[in-house]
């Protein structure tokens, strides 16, 4: 077994009897420290930013938080359009506090409920925020980012992952068991990490159609953390 999985299964076992939290509360309960507690990956933004196409317009950011890729992306692009949804009602209004001015629209929902509309938007982006579902459930929410981008349209994600199908299987299994134990249903978001692997990420996203997915790559300070781009 790698570091990896002994330093979760140790992780795990010291948290085991911490209650769930659902994920909109744990994130309005941290918005003061958020920004500085994601401030670690400040160069997966920019690279974020310079990967976008020169051309778009119009941009969908799901889980978009405080908008802390947004600050590199509207230094590139101050006239694009953005539309950011997110479950935390608390980062929405610190987003809109840091960009007033820009072409935000703000939708405080549930990404996989809300209704994006077809072929509006080119390009749409989604960081660290996807590790907490199943393959099936991403893949719903990936056939809905497909939908909603125009032909040719780009999807950006940068997430971390499992660095091993062991690790996938023990952070799913340790959830489950989390949830039963509090009596929270399947269908109410928690935060608790569940990543897929490289692998099983990159077909999710091939899976929802997709006509191409591609591996862009990881930065050298952070080997858990790639870069995925797919085309429609």
């Amino acid at each position: 077994m790698n570091n990896d999985y002994l330093e979760l299964k140790k992780w795990l076992e010291d948290t085991r009897d911490d209650p769930l939290e659902t994920m909109s509360a744990f994130f309005d309960a941290r918005v003061n420290d958020y920004e500085e507690h994601m401030s670690a990956w400040k160069n997966h933004y920019k690279w974020m930013a310079e990967l976008l196409p020169s051309s778009i317009e119009n941009l969908l950011d799901i889980g978009c938080g405080t908008g802390l890729e947004l600050d590199y992306i509207f230094l590139r692009y101050p006239s694009l359009r953005v539309t950011g949804i997110d479950l935390s009602a608390e980062m929405l209004a610190k987003l809109r506090q840091k960009h007033a001015g820009r072409q935000l629209t703000m939708i405080h929902d549930d990404y996989f409920l809300h209704d994006f509309g077809e072929n509006c938007f080119d390009a749409a982006i989604s960081f660290e925020t996807l590790h907490h579902f199943t393959a099936e459930k991403k893949q719903v929410l990936f056939r809905k980012l497909l939908q909603c981008l125009k032909p040719g349209g780009v999807y950006l994600e940068c997430d971390y992952i499992a660095t091993t199908q062991e690790i996938e299987k023990l952070v799913f299994a340790e959830c489950k068991r989390r949830r039963m134990r509090d009596g929270i249903a399947d269908d109410v978001f928690v935060h608790f990490d569940t990543p897929l692997t490289l692998e099983h990420e990159i077909q999710a996203i091939k899976d929802a159609g997709f006509s191409t997915v591609e591996l862009i790559g990881f930065l050298p300070e952070d080997d858990h953390t790639p870069m995925i781009r797919a085309v429609k």
